[in-house]
């Protein structure tokens, strides 16, 4: 037998024992050394938890150290009382007095026990009602957000942070939820239970809390919301401020009276489920609760909302509280109000804007209710300015060489297709340019707009500040290109200024806390961007406007000079003049662009501009307009008396048109025979001509002279 066959047979004898012993041994136990599944998994489970606790512990270990440092690093209770969050801002008017004041607002400091119970109550009861049971850390609030997670369900009302929590986050900490910033969040409340009481927590966090509006604490909030300091807090009205805490904007009694009292409801349900209250001070009338009236119509914060965002450009980095001192005019604001609010027909909103000559706003107006609406109409909506454009127009049509004199003819025109009509639908046909303009005559402004073109009118509408998109299609010339009303305010302020263009502006100094100026506006020198005979063409024109023209209800005893423009349909009605050195403009629309009736440029923004104009000029002389052209060489008439020679070499046509050769009348003589000439012309009609009066030629055969003194003439 082969190797390979023995080694076959013994593996065959061997399995044959196997069998063999496991036949004998069925039912048996198995040995010791191999043990059961269920041994297997006591083991496994015996590990784990030894491992589990040793991490725990490990963990415990870790957290106690990181919690160590940080309440070893805290600042002391009295550090924490004098911190404040936020910046404050206080925007002054140009007098110094105080507009707005942004950012934090604090009230009175409410020591523990001068703070009502029904407020600690409420707050504990919405907020986290284990306050007094946990470390900084609620282990069931925790578990209960984590099944949240997994779950998706949202029904626990409050949040996962304690009031230890927030009150770490407000002092330490941003809001961004990020697991790293909520695990910090954790170490620093934790941290916060190690070094404070549980009196002096509440004691910060109801003194230092965000409710909205700018109020940081519950005497802050309570005057601001009822006119009361927190003392003297009911039920309802602290129920309503606890509410506050989840979403301050969304329960602000100030933006949605109605969430506000939902949310207080909810407050008070809560109260009554802890214990705090009985079933009939839950049962309290929140809606009836006297909420402090807002003053929030004042249109000055239109203004403050444009200038607030520019510190952002104009200072370093800072956190210290800063005083901004503005262009404003108090007085000028109020005048503005009152000319949008009493002007602007029902149904419709009402902007203005009013530069002094450098481009410092004096009143700014943005809609007729700060409340209702903060949209500004008069720095961000987009509106077709209407005839108001043809400022543009005129002002290449007078530098490529026309004068207010000029001719122009009023006829039916087509250029590309698109034929223009005017308002009344007639036309005058011969007339001056001054008069088209006076009269807003489309047909003109579309054939001068083509004649310069459209780019050029482009070209003009830049070089005064138009930063809109423009557009160059020949419906241009009548304004359907959409601009913001400052603008076209800044536009016309350059006309007033002389051609130089002007700039905007609202800040003119920034001072920190410690007296130091961080910026100081500075004025930006520019040349003119039209020639001096432009804009004097220009103020003529606008002048002739308001004298005699669409604009004439903008009169206000003085000087002015302005423009009025209506879009179709009655949608858009502006005015925008300038006079003795204050440069307005006023528009009156619907935010849905739907047409407003009666609605025109020469009416009610005309009349708002003059009512308000009327107050802002009254301390400022009168100043008349410089009108006077001073054309250039190439633009002046040729001299008549340059172009003919000199008297000697004129060239006369005689009656019957036919040219007479200046050789032919030396002396009244034919120069070739020395025979007399006929006259080429009459004395007369040579006078007319030359403007002069013309020597007579002596006779040859002089005339009788007089008869001697005392007889009459011979016949």
């Amino acid at each position: 037998m082969s190797r390979r066959g023995e080694r076959l047979k013994g593996k065959q004898v061997r399995g044959s024992r196997r069998a063999a012993a496991a036949r004998a041994g069925q039912g048996a136990a198995p040995p010791p050394s191999q043990g059961s599944a269920p041994s297997r998994l006591r083991r496994w489970l015996t590990r784990a938890l030894a491992w589990g606790a040793g991490l725990a512990l490990l963990a415990a270990l870790v957290l106690a150290v990181a919690v160590g440092m940080a309440a070893h690093s805290l600042p002391s209770y009295a550090a924490l009382k004098a911190s404040q969050p936020g910046q404050t801002i206080v925007i002054r008017a140009r007098d110094g007095r105080e507009l707005i004041e942004i950012g934090p607002s604090f009230g009175d400091w409410l020591d523990y026990d001068e703070i009502p119970q029904t407020m600690i109550d409420a707050m504990i009861a919405v907020e986290d009602k284990r306050f007094r049971r946990h470390f900084g850390v609620d282990p069931v609030r925790l578990t209960g957000a984590v099944v949240e997670w997994l779950t998706g369900s949202r029904a626990r009302i409050g949040g996962t942070s304690t009031i230890t929590q927030q009150l770490a986050r407000n002092l330490f900490l941003n809001n961004n939820r990020t697991p790293d910033r909520k695990a910090r969040e954790a170490v620093l409340a934790m941290a916060l239970e190690w070094n404070l009481t549980k009196e002096e927590i509440l004691e910060l966090y109801l003194n230092k809390v965000y409710f909205g509006g700018g109020a940081y604490g519950i005497d802050s909030a309570s005057r601001k919301f009822f006119s009361h300091p927190a003392n003297e807090l009911s039920v309802a009205e602290a129920a309503i401020i606890a509410g506050l805490v989840k979403a301050p904007s969304q329960y602000s009694p100030t933006a949605d009276v109605e969430a506000a009292v939902d949310r207080a409801r909810v407050v008070l349900q809560l109260m009554q489920e802890q214990g705090y209250i009985t079933p009939d001070q839950a049962r309290v009338d929140v809606s009836a609760v006297q909420l402090k009236q807002q003053a929030g119509q004042n249109s000055v914060r239109y203004f403050t909302d444009w200038v607030l965002p520019q510190l952002d450009i104009i200072l370093p980095e800072t956190y210290e509280p800063i005083e901004v001192w503005t262009t404003l005019d108090i007085g000028m604001q109020r005048a503005a109000t009152a000319a949008i609010e009493a002007n602007t027909p029902k149904g419709a909103q009402g902007a203005l804007v009013s530069l002094d000559r450098d481009g410092a706003i004096l009143a700014m107006v943005g809609g007729t209710d700060y409340v209702e609406s903060n949209y500004n109409r008069a720095t961000t909506a987009m509106r077709q300015p209407g005839s108001a454009w043809k400022l543009f127009v005129y002002l290449a049509a007078l530098e490529a060489g026309y004068t207010p004199e000029d001719k122009v003819v009023d006829a039916p025109v087509t250029i590309a297709g698109w034929s223009p009509r005017n308002a009344n639908g007639r036309n005058i046909g011969e007339t001056t340019l001054r008069a088209a303009f006076a009269y807003s005559i489309n047909t003109v402004a579309a054939q001068l707009g083509n004649e310069v073109g459209f780019g050029t009118v482009a070209s003009m509408a830049r070089r005064f500040g138009i930063a809109s998109e423009i557009d160059t299609t020949p419906a241009m010339v009548l304004g359907s290109s959409e601009v913001r009303v400052i603008e076209m305010v800044q536009a016309f302020a350059g006309v007033a200024n002389k051609g130089v263009p002007v700039k905007p502006y609202g800040i003119t100094r920034v001072v920190g806390a410690s007296g130091e100026v961080l910026y100081t506006h500075e004025d930006a020198r520019s040349p003119p961007v039209v020639p001096d005979y432009v804009v004097a063409g220009m103020t003529d024109l606008l002048q002739a406007a308001v004298q005699t023209g669409t604009g004439s209800a903008a009169q206000i005893g003085r000087p002015v000079a302005g423009k009025t423009g209506t879009t179709s349909s009655n949608k858009d009605g502006w005015f925008i003049g300038f006079s003795s050195g204050i440069t307005t403009g006023v528009w009156m629309g619907r935010d849905d662009a739907k047409p407003v009736p009666g609605l025109q440029g020469g009416r009610a923004p005309a009349r708002a501009f003059a009512a308000y104009m009327r107050y802002a000029v009254k301390d400022r002389p009168v100043e008349a307009f410089d009108v006077t052209l001073n054309l250039p060489d190439w633009q002046l008439e040729p001299d008549q008396e340059a172009l003919l020679g000199a008297p000697e070499d004129y060239y006369y046509i005689d009656e019957e048109g036919n040219l007479v050769e200046p050789t032919r009348r030396e002396g009244g003589q034919d120069a070739g025979s020395g025979e007399d000439a006929p006259a080429a012309a009459g004395p007369e009609f040579l006078e007319q001509a030359t403007g002069g009066t013309i020597p007579r030629t002596p006779r040859r055969n002089p005339p009788p002279q007089p008869a001697p003194a005392g007889k009459p003439p011979e016949d």
